[in-house]
C-alpha cells in the first residue's frame, strides 16, 4: 500500500509540474503572437503633427553621453523580451516573478479604464433579500423606489370631502346590510357570504376606514349571535369524510365547517385589533391612524365580550376567555369595567359550572403571574359565583327532566292487557334511566362546583399567606365572607386564627374588620358548630367599632354590620349570654342617634329583632337597676360593661326624630316591640323588619339602602 501510494504521489507531482509547464508555455506562446500583431511601425511612417520635428531634433540634439551605461544595457536587455511591448513601462520587474507579500501592487486593470461622467439623475435605491447561487454565492439585489404618484385632480375643499365621504359610507352601509340579510335569511346556502363580510374588515379607503371597520366587527357579531347552533360543533374524522352521506347532510357539514372557520377568524382579527391597540403597531397600509386605534379596540372588546356572554356552549369560547380575563385589568377603566361586567353576567348565568370553571382557572393565573399586582376587580368577579347548595339542588332538580306516565284509567281504555303488561315495563324502566340521568348529572355539576372552589380558595389563600399588605385583600375577605360555609372543616383552626390575627394588627380599613368578623361567624355557624371555640374576641371588637360607622351619605358598611348582627346574636342565640346581648342592643340604639333615617330603620329594626330573641331584653325599657355597678358605656367589653344598670332613653330622643317612620319605630319598641295591639307595627313596616332585613345577606349595599328608603317613602306616604 506505501508503494502504491509514492508511486501514486510521484504521478500526481508529475502531472502537476506538466501542468505548469504547459501553461507557462501557452502564456508564452500567447505573448508572442500578441508582440508579432502589435510590432510598431518605423518612426518614419508615422505622420507627423506640426511641433513634433521640433520635439525630434531636441531629443536628437542631446548628448548621449548624459546617460549611463548600466542604463544603456538594461534597455538593451529590456528589447530583446518579447513581453516588453505587451507588459506596463513603469514595472522593471522580470516578467514571471512572482510576487511577494508586503510588495506594493500596481494600479489594476479598471483602474486604467477611462471614466464616464454620469449624465442622469441618481434615483434612490431599496437593497432587498440577496440570492445565494452555486457559483458565485450571495449575489446583491435592489430596486428602485417608486416615486409617490400624486392625486389627480385639483384638491377637494372640506364640504367636497364630507359629501364623498358620506356617499362612501352610505354605499359601504348598504353593502353590509345586504350581506348580512342574505346570510340571515339562509345561512346554510349562503355561508360564503360570511367571508366577503368579513373582508371587509380590511378596508382601506382612508375617508371611511375605521367607520367601516366598526360598522362590520359590529354586524359579524350579531350575525353569529343569530346562526350558531345551540352546541358545539367537533371536527369530522376520517372515517366519516370518507363515507357517503346524504345531500342535506353533506349540505349540513359544509355549513358547519364553514362557520367554525369564519368564526375563528373573525376572533382572530379582533383578537389582533387589541394587540395592535396594545402595542401600537402602524399598519403599511395606513388607512387607520394610530389615535383611531383606541376606538377600533374598544369595538373589538365589546363584541369580544357579547360573544363570551351570548355563546357559552359553541367552539373556542375558551379562546374568549383567556382574552377577556387579562383585559379585566386593563389600566383603561372603561375597557376593564366592560369586561369585568361581562365576565359577571357569564358567572351568573352559568348553571353547569363548565364557564365558571374556565374563568377562574384563567384568573387563578394572571394573579399568580402578576405576583398579586392585580386590580380589585378582578377578584370581586368571582363573588358573582353560583356556588350554593340551596342553588345546586335547585338547578339539579330543574334539570332532571319529567316525564308524564299515564294512569290506570288511561291504559284500561285504551290498551289491551298485553299492551297494558308492555306499557308498565317500559315505564318502569324509563323511570330507573330518569332516576340515573339525574343522579349523573348532578355529580357531575357537584364536582365542577366543588374544583371551581377549590381553586378560589386557592388564590385566597394565597393573597392571604403571601400579600396580606396587598390591595386585594377587602376583596379576599369579602369573598371568605361569602364562601365561607362551603370551606373543608380541616381549614378551619388556621383559618380563625389568621382573621384574629389580622383584626389585632390594627393594619385594616372598617370594613376590611368587619369582613373579617363575617367570615368567622359564617365558618362557626356552619361547619363550624362542632368546634368547640368561644369567639368573644370578634364579639369584642364589633362592639368596640360600632360607633366608627360613618355617619354620611357614604354609609354602605350598615347593611355589612346588620348581617353580622344577625350571624352573631340571632343565629347563635344559644351560645349568646344575656349580658353580650343587652350590652349590644343598647350600643346599637346609641348608634342610631347619629345615622342617616334608612341607617337608623335598619338599626331599629335589629334591635326589635333582638329584643324577640331575647325576650328579658325588656329590663331596658326599664329605669331601676337590676343589679350591681353602674353602666360604663366607655368600656370596650360587653360582658362587664353592666348594661342591665341603664336604660334606653334613646328611644325618647328618637320618638321627637324628624323623620315619621323613625318615629314610628321609636315609639313601637318603646311600648316593647308588641306583635299586636295599639302599640304593633302597620303591615308596610312589619315588612321592613321581618322581610327585608334578613333577605339582604349576600345583597349589595347599594340595593339594601335603595330598598330601605324605598319602603321609608312607600310608609311616609301612607301615613
Amino acid at each position: 500500500v506505501k508503494l502504491d501510494n509514492k508511486l501514486k504521489n510521484r504521478q500526481f507531482k508529475k502531472e502537476s509540474t506538466d501542468k505548469k509547464h504547459r501553461k507557462e508555455q501557452k502564456k508564452l506562446r500567447a505573448a508572442i503572437k500578441d508582440a508579432v500583431l502589435k510590432t510598431p511601425l518605423p518612426l518614419e511612417r508615422y505622420k507627423k503633427r506640426p511641433g513634433d520635428e521640433e520635439e525630434e531634433e531636441f531629443v536628437e540634439s542631446l548628448p548621449m553621453d548624459m546617460m549611463e551605461e548600466d542604463d544603456l544595457e538594461q534597455i538593451k536587455a529590456m528589447a530583446q523580451k518579447a513581453s516588453f511591448l505587451t507588459r506596463d513601462l513603469s514595472s522593471s520587474g522580470p516578467v514571471h516573478a512572482k510576487k511577494r507579500k508586503g510588495e506594493q501592487q500596481g494600479p489594476e486593470s479598471y483602474e486604467k479604464m477611462p471614466r464616464k461622467m454620469q449624465l442622469t439623475e441618481e434615483k434612490e435605491v431599496i437593497h432587498l433579500l440577496p440570492i445565494k447561487d452555486k457559483i458565485r454565492g450571495l449575489i446583491p439585489q435592489s430596486m428602485e423606489k417608486p416615486e409617490d404618484e400624486a392625486m389627480p385632480g385639483p384638491a377637494l375643499t372640506p364640504q367636497e370631502q364630507l359629501t364623498l365621504r358620506t356617499q362612501k359610507l352610505t354605499n359601504r352601509k348598504l353593502r353590509i346590510a345586504s350581506l348580512g340579510s342574505d346570510i340571515l335569511s339562509d345561512p346554510t346556502t349562503n355561508i360564503k357570504k360570511l367571508k366577503e363580510l368579513r373582508a371587509m374588515l380590511m378596508e382601506t379607503d382612508p375617508y371611511v376606514a375605521v367607520t367601516v371597520r366598526k360598522l362590520v366587527m359590529v354586524s359579524l357579531m350579531e350575525v353569529f349571535k343569530d346562526i350558531v347552533p345551540s352546541y358545539r360543533i367537533r371536527p369530522l374524522t376520517e372515517t366519516e369524510k370518507a363515507s357517503k352521506v346524504k345531500k342535506e347532510t353533506q349540505q349540513l357539514r359544509e355549513f358547519e365547517e364553514g362557520l367554525v372557520s369564519q368564526y375563528k377568524f373573525y376572533l382572530e382579527n379582533l383578537e389582533q385589533t387589541v394587540k395592535d391597540w396594545k402595542q401600537k403597531k402602524r399598519k403599511r397600509s395606513e388607512a387607520v391612524s394610530l389615535q383611531s386605534y383606541r376606538g377600533l379596540a374598544e369595538v373589538a372588546i365589546r363584541c369580544i365580550c357579547e360573544l363570551l356572554v351570548a355563546l357559552p356552549h359553541f367552539n373556542f369560547h375558551n379562546n374568549i376567555i383567556v382574552t377577556v380575563v387579562p383585559l379585566m385589568n386593563d389600566p383603561v377603566k372603561r375597557v376593564s369595567d366592560m369586561c369585568c361586567e361581562a365576565v359577571k353576567k357569564l358567572l351568573k348565568q352559568d348553571k353547569q359550572g363548565h364557564a365558571s370553571l374556565g374563568t377562574v382557572k384563567v384568573i387563578s393565573g394572571l394573579v399568580k403571574s402578576r405576583n398579586y399586582d392585580v386590580r380589585p376587580e378582578l377578584l370581586k368577579v368571582l363573588l358573582c359565583l353560583r356556588i350554593k347548595e340551596v342553588e345546586v339542588k335547585k338547578d339539579t332538580d330543574d334539570t332532571a327532566p319529567k316525564k308524564k306516565f299515564m294512569n290506570y284509567k288511561d291504559k284500561k281504555k285504551n290498551l289491551s292487557r298485553m299492551q297494558r303488561k308492555w306499557k308498565k315495563a317500559e315505564e318502569k324502566l324509563e323511570k330507573e334511566l330518569l332516576e340515573a340521568e339525574a343522579s349523573e348529572s348532578k355529580d357531575k355539576k357537584l364536582k365542577l362546583h366543588t374544583e371551581t372552589l377549590n381553586i378560589v380558595f386557592l388564590i385566597y389563600f394565597r393573597i392571604l399567606k403571601k400579600a396580606q399588605k396587598s390591595i386585594l385583600l377587602p376583596s379576599v375577605l369579602e369573598g371568605l365572607a361569602k364562601f365561607a360555609h362551603l370551606i373543608n372543616l380541616e381549614f378551619f383552626d388556621d383559618l380563625l386564627n389568621v382573621l384574629q390575627h389580622l383584626i389585632q394588627s390594627g393594619d385594616l380599613t372598617y370594613r376590611e374588620s368587619l369582613h373579617c368578623i363575617q367570615t368567622a361567624f359564617n365558618i362557626l355557624s356552619g361547619q363550624g358548630d362542632v368546634l368547640n371555640i368561644d369567639p368573644l374576641n370578634f364579639y369584642s371588637h364589633l362592639y368596640k367599632t360600632l360607633l366608627k360607622l360613618n355617619a354620611g351619605a357614604s354609609n354602605d358598611d350598615i347593611s355589612i354590620v346588620l348581617r353580622c348582627l344577625d350571624v352573631m346574636l340571632t343565629k347563635r342565640r344559644k351560645q349568646v349570654t344575656l349580658q353580650r346581648a343587652l350590652a349590644f342592643v343598647k350600643r346599637l340604639s346609641t348608634l342610631s342617634l347619629h345615622t342617616l333615617p334608612n341607617a337608623t330603620v335598619g338599626i331599629l329594626a335589629s334591635n326589635r329583632t333582638l329584643m324577640h330573641t331575647f325576650p328579658k331584653c325588656d329590663i331596658l325599657l326599664d329605669n331601676e337597676a337590676q343589679g350591681s355597678g353602674v353602666f360604663l358605656p366607655e368600656l370596650d367589653e360587653p360582658e362587664y360593661c353592666n348594661p342591665q344598670n341603664t336604660a334606653l332613653w334613646e328611644l325618647h330622643t328618637l320618638k321627637r326624630h324628624y323623620h315619621p317612620v323613625v318615629r314610628r319605630f321609636a315609639t313601637h319598641l318603646c311600648a316593647g316591640a308588641p306583635s299586636e295591639g295599639s302599640g304593633a307595627l302597620i303591615v308596610q313596616l312589619l315588612h321592613v323588619c321581618e322581610t327585608s332585613w334578613p333577605l339582604f345577606k349576600g345583597r349589595d349595599p347599594a340595593s339594601y339602602n335603595q330598598t330601605i328608603m324605598s319602603h321609608v317613602c312607600c310608609v311616609y306616604t301612607l301615613t
